[in-house]
């Protein structure tokens, strides 16, 4: 009987353990040697790949990506980008009237496991291979591919000769292992929207004509080869703890650097043209300076180096770089850095699965870069968010809003994606800060960026350390801001005096229920209401606010008694500073004005 005790204890603390140190995340090494020829815009290559299988699963298949492939007639990128109401305009037909030539693809030549060689799949953008030796729990087992690929006519993203000029924009460039998590293989077709990679270590070597200079992802091994005078050159690449590796090359590049006050390294690649040379030397001292305000205000960047690169069709993302459109305003050129910056924060260090959850890379981004641009500028707005806010509720006033659980790829218009990952992941973190309080809120937002940094946080992992920082329950507002489309709309319903007090009662018109607060403006003074509510279990805290008791979310109204005669009250407001996305302001005030004057005004 004690045997079998001791027995049951052991058990219960060993599951205990694996529940408290549940997580898991795959882990994958590169090493890439590709041979580039720039005459017929392909190039060889071969990978040899170390992969960790960290889950409590036993691998019979493992999966690729083949991105190249999208850009071939008749794929799935081609057809949905034909038969979406509003296609990409950089897109729409083009893909289906590439010739041969023009076409990318990748082929490949062999696969082999440990030696062995595999069979293999391709089915569009995805490659299925089938194992010769299972990878066991907590297993490591080496690949070796060769292949051949075909650089496209630059359509999105990736590919040769862009709008400015610029020849190769090398992005999502080599088969790519697909990441496996608790929810399975990340197989998705590629559509031309996101992208989700596992955590390791590149080392590329990349043999190309000497004539070019190439930018991108990880730390160059030999600098000194860019006094070579070969034909070709060898640029060899590292990159530790990331999840891709990107690349630009051209001959007119040229390079510039600048320091971050923590010694990372910042690169600046364009191309030599008179006409957009001075907007590049300024913009080195802006990248610096939204370097030190997202270190100080979100967690310091952890790589030794990052490189804006002129390329690519605008501005996208990838590990330690950025491939931007380089032409246009320097106000435009500032704006697209800041944003597209930002991301290494949210998808490089914090990589979260862009598929399903666009709005905690493409929302967080955004309110990020409302606050650096604010700074920046020096405008000190007392919203920088107003235009994620005005965003937000047109496109829930035209009705085609759809919930943020939405797959990136299934959103049924282009519009939708867009402002939902953009403008409502914006509003969400806004309001989150309204909810917890600015010190509270900024505190949470340093200990997710420390404790989630190179995995992949889902929006419970941010719940969780947003819910342990400020010690309040959060489930409410997760669940209806994410899973809904339900929307937030309170109303003064009725204010009358009450003795020598005045009763203001508060109706809850929108589906959303977030804690209010109440501005009484009296002759030369006001004071604000804080009424929270019920499910958050606790308050935020705020000296400057009036605290009264929880409001339970099934009471359609609240009233709110103030030690005030209705003679002294000149104005109630509720939500003065706009914080929440109250889709009608007009009812928001007593006496009714339009409130919305002053919000346009000062946009």
């Amino acid at each position: 009987m004690t045997r079998f005790c001791i027995a049951i204890i052991l058990l219960l603390i060993s599951e205990n353990c694996i529940s408290q140190h549940g997580y898991w995340q795959q882990k994958v090494d590169y090493e890439m040697d590709i041979v580039f020829d720039h005459e017929k815009h392909q190039f060889s290559g071969e990978q040899n790949l170390v992969y960790t299988n960290n889950s409590p699963d036993t691998l019979n298949r493992i999966f690729f990506h083949l991105y190249f492939n999208a850009f071939q007639p008749g794929s799935s990128m081609d057809v949905r980008s034909r038969t979406v109401s509003d296609p990409d305009p950089r897109i729409k037909d083009r893909i289906q009237h590439l010739t041969d030539s023009e076409i990318g693809y990748h082929k490949i030549q062999s696969i082999s496991q440990e030696g062995k060689p595999v069979s293999y799949t391709i089915n569009g953008t995805v490659m299925s291979v089938e194992l010769s030796t299972p990878i066991l729990p907590n297993e490591t087992s080496s690949f070796h591919l060769e292949f051949e690929s075909q650089v496209p006519v630059q359509i999105r993203r990736s590919g040769r000769n862009n709008s400015e000029g610029l020849d190769y924009t090398m992005t999502q460039w080599y088969p790519k292992l697909a990441e496996y998590d608790v929810d399975g293989w990340h197989t998705d077709p590629y559509v031309c929207r996101e992208f989700h990679g596992v955590f390791g270590t590149f080392n590329v070597n990349i043999t190309i004509d000497s004539k070019y200079v190439i930018g991108g992802t990880g730390v160059l091994q030999n600098p000194e080869l860019t006094q070579s005078k070969s034909e070709f050159k060898i640029w060899q690449f590292k990159a530790e703890n990331v999840h891709d590796f990107a690349w630009a090359a051209d001959p007119d590049f040229v390079r510039s650097s600048a320091f971050t006050s923590n010694g990372t390294e910042l690169n600046f690649y364009h191309l030599n043209d008179t006409a957009i040379n001075d907007n590049w030397h300024r913009l080195e001292e802006q990248t610096v300076k939204l370097f030190e305000i997202m270190n100080e205000r979100f967690g310091e960047y952890p790589y030794p180096q990052f490189s804006v690169i002129q390329a690519g069709d605008g501005g996208m993302e990838y590990p330690m770089c950025t491939m931007i459109s380089g032409t246009g305003s320097f106000g435009g050129l500032v704006s697209v850095t800041v944003h597209e910056a930002i991301h290494n924060w949210y998808y490089g260090v914090l990589a979260t699965n862009e598929l399903k959850y666009p709005w905690m890379d493409e929302g967080f981004t955004t309110f990020a870069q409302n606050i650096v641009l604010d700074l920046l500028g020096k405008r000190n707005s007392a919203n920088p968010h107003k235009r994620s806010y005005e965003s937000y509720i047109k496109h829930v006033t035209n009705k085609t809003e759809e919930p943020l659980t939405t797959h990136a790829d299934h959103y049924e218009i282009n519009a939708s994606y867009g402002v939902a990952s953009y403008s409502k992941g914006c509003v969400f973190l806004s309001q989150l800060e309204y909810i917890l309080g600015k010190d509270v809120f900024y505190k949470g937002m340093k200990s997710y960026f420390n404790e989630w940094k190179f995995k992949h946080p889902t929006p419970t992992d941010f719940k969780r350390v947003m819910e342990k920082t400020s010690g309040l329950e959060l489930d409410w507002y997760f669940e209806g801001w994410i899973g809904t489309t339900k929307q937030i709309d309170y109303s003064i319903a009725s204010v009358f005096t009450e003795g020598e007090n005045t009763q203001i009662v508060i109706e809850k018109k929108g589906g959303l229920h977030l804690p209010i607060e109440i501005t009484l403006q009296l002759e030369e003074a006001q004071e604000t209401y804080y009424i929270p509510i019920e499910r958050m279990r606790g308050a935020k805290k705020d000296s400057t606010l009036i605290h009264k008791t929880a409001w339970p979310w099934a009471f359609p109204s609240y009233s709110l008694i103030v030690e005030r005669k209705l003679s002294e009250i000149k104005r109630i407001e509720i939500d003065q500073q706009q914080r929440t996305a109250d889709v009608d302001l007009t009812n928001n005030v007593s006496p009714m004005v339009d409130p919305t004057e002053s919000f346009k005004a000062d946009h």
